[in-house]
């Protein structure tokens, strides 16, 4: 990053670090315009030179990161409006598993009749519909393994509730059936696939696969567990729940598990009552009053949130899954507390204990993390798996790094604990642990965490210890701050941060912003926010970014879920895509496009790397594709697998 003159360290304190001395002028010299033409706040060299109390490597790290050949060894591509999915040049994606992709060779579901006519028992084992999250686990190496994916919703139109989900659906006739067809379409799939020929396959009656729905018995442990808001009619335990709803990102663990991250949960609980009941809780978490999104209410007491208030409770959590064993039950972690959760980063703090990131997909809500009471041992395998029920849960604060409009600064990590935090020790609305986990973002409102512009996803760098999260947009932004800084953000940005002695479990970061997406190609003025950091150009200019992830090479994979009209402030920008970063130097290549009107989401490499599954959600959601079939096919959610034409890994 260019300073704007030569270090000059007599003007420094001569007790400071070499490192020290580097941060100080960069944080002396990074104005909001310097900024936006460097393309990066805190020097990439900083972030990327080694732990902090041991950098010391100031201006010299600096010009070697200019030097840096980039990891970038792909041709990037052009924006694209086509209804299909496109690809970098010598790379082919292939379209796999499919919404409805029978799991089984025989009994209900073994079909897919191609018009959205099956019943709810076949959907039950089938493929669900809108894919999102997902994980491969090794059987096998890079050769066999277990595929398990998220199905974050069912897919509406304007001719009806579930009109791609049944077809041809008079929708005058909403019956149980049409209820429980989108409660299977919902959930998880854990399919076996193998590679035969070079062409990956389903291995159809697999004892693995399995479809876990909205309607599966699963386990809430951890310290909510048997709570009293979390009491049913139904479950005067406390701890055993039907199903999971609206999964969207996903994380994994060394000990392999799949982690399955419940978010838009308030969407499915309605009330047939006239008056509005909803307690200040249920209002802070979204639940609306009338009828819900989807009316399963009508055929599903416990989805009416007057009838069963406790019942919605139960959802908003992390869900613990073993893809391994078939007949395990699935565990809700009310350890992680509860709010619109994205996704779930794993990382090892310096003493072993795990530590998950977690970002509340919601305008003006936080970033969280948890860090287990007990260490992660290796070579352990399932005696690890109860890490995630005892820990403690922490909150962001982010603060301004003093330089006006530096875009970057230091942070704190906010206990949420009823006990040892004075503020919700002394705060009446929380009688107990439980009720500060279930209510987690009250907590975290009533202790100051800094709100954000919808935390998605989280990422890990593999080597540094970095974490990168993406801030999609927050068009209702008024009030602006170094971490936020735009307001009607309708471009979103990505921010780093760096914890301190890069230790996973410090309660102290310093944090920058890796980029500000934005549209140079519409706001042509290099000084104006909207048109992004330097590193965004009219080559690669996109919106929203949501999914995050680093391969092993640390390279940053970026998804957006974005604007798609190609017009006005999106002008330039086309289908919603996924581009490739280098940390090191800030560039971003565009990678792939989506076909029209999807989200591109989910991202999972087999161990060798020369695999990528990535899937692609509610394309044609506004009725303008038929992909992957095309002709007058229903659209269809799907993965695709990317692989490169020489064999080689992805992105090299």
């Amino acid at each position: 990053m260019p300073l704007s003159r030569p270090l000059d360290p007599d003007e420094l304190p001569s007790n400071l670090s070499a490192n020290e001395q580097f941060q100080r002028v960069v944080v002396r010299a990074v104005s909001r315009r310097g900024f936006l033409k460097s393309g990066l706040g805190l020097s990439a060299a900083l972030f990327l030179a080694g732990p902090l109390h041991a950098a010391g490597k100031g201006g010299a790290a600096a010009q070697a990161t200019a030097t840096t050949a980039s990891l970038l060894g792909f041709t990037p591509l052009p924006m694209s409006t086509a209804d299909t999915v496109t690809v970098a040049a010598g790379y082919t994606a292939t379209v796999f598993a499919p919404w409805g992709t029978p799991l089984f060779s025989t009994g209900a579901g073994a079909h897919w009749a191609g018009d959205g006519s099956e019943a709810a028992a076949a959907q039950a084992r089938q493929v669900g519909d809108n894919h999102d999250g997902l994980h491969y686990f090794p059987l096998a190496g890079s050769e066999e393994g277990l595929l398990v994916m998220n199905h974050e919703y069912v897919t509406t139109s304007g001719e009806g509730r579930y009109a791609w989900l049944f077809g041809a659906y008079d929708h005058a006739l909403e019956r149980r059936e049409h209820a429980d067809k989108a409660i299977h379409a919902h959930g998880v799939s854990i399919i076996h696939v193998r590679r035969v020929d070079g062409r990956w396959q389903i291995v159809l009656d697999s004892r693995y696969n399995r479809r876990l729905t909205a309607a599966t018995p699963m386990l809430l442990s951890g310290p909510a567990a048997g709570d009293a808001l979390l009491r049913t009619r139904a479950d005067a335990s406390g701890t055993r729940v039907l199903g999971t709803l609206n999964n969207c990102g996903n994380g994994w663990t060394p000990w392999n598990t799949y982690l399955s991250c419940e978010e838009n949960f308030n969407l499915y609980f309605g009330t047939a009552a006239a008056d509005d009941a909803r307690s200040a809780a249920q209002k802070r978490y979204g639940l609306r009053p009338g009828a819900s999104v989807f009316g399963w209410e009508r055929h599903h007491e416990r989805f009416d949130h007057q009838r069963e208030p406790n019942e919605s409770n139960r959802f908003g959590w992390i869900v613990e899954i073993d893809p391994f064993d078939p007949e395990s039950t699935p565990k809700k972690r009310t350890a992680l507390g509860r709010f619109k959760h994205e996704n779930a980063a794993f990382a090892l703090a310096a003493d072993q204990r795990v530590v998950i990131y977690m970002g509340d997909d919601q305008a003006d809500d936080y970033l969280y993390k948890f860090v287990s009471e007990d260490a992660y041992v290796d070579g352990a395998g399932r005696a690890n798996a109860d890490l995630l029920d005892r820990g403690r849960l922490y909150v962001a604060r982010f603060s301004d790094g003093g330089a006006a409009g530096s875009f970057m600064g230091t942070g704190d990590w906010l206990l949420l604990d009823k006990t040892a935090n004075p503020t919700l020790a002394a705060d009446t609305r929380f009688a107990t642990q439980a009720e500060v986990l279930i209510h987690a973002r009250l907590a975290a409102d009533a202790v100051g965490a800094t709100k954000m512009d919808r935390p998605e996803w989280v990422a890990v760098h593999p080597a540094s210890g970095e974490v990168y999260a993406t801030l999609t947009n927050n068009t209702a932004r008024q009030a602006t701050d170094a971490a936020n800084p735009r307001a009607h953000n309708i471009y979103g940005q990505i921010l780093r941060w760096r914890e301190a002695g890069g230790d996973a479990a410090a309660t102290r970061f310093e944090w920058d912003l890796f980029v500000l997406a934005g549209n140079p190609a519409v706001h042509t003025d290099r000084a104006d926010p909207r048109a992004g950091s330097a590193n965004v150009t009219a080559a690669n200019t996109f919106n929203s970014p949501d999914g995050l992830a680093f391969d092993a090479a640390g390279r940053l994979w970026i998804q957006t879920d974005g604007k798609y009209s190609n017009s006005g402030d999106y002008a330039h920008q086309g289908n919603n895509q996924m581009l490739c970063a280098d940390p090191a130097t800030g560039e971003i290549r565009r990678f792939l496009v989506g076909p029209r009107e999807c989200e591109v989401t989910g991202i999972s490499f087999t161990p060798d790397q020369r695999t990528l599954f990535v899937n692609i959600q509610h394309p044609g959601e506004d009725g303008d594709s038929h992909w992957p079939a095309g002709g007058d096919a229903l659209p269809r959610s799907a993965t695709v697998i990317i692989t490169k034409d020489d064999g080689g890994v992805i992105g090299s």
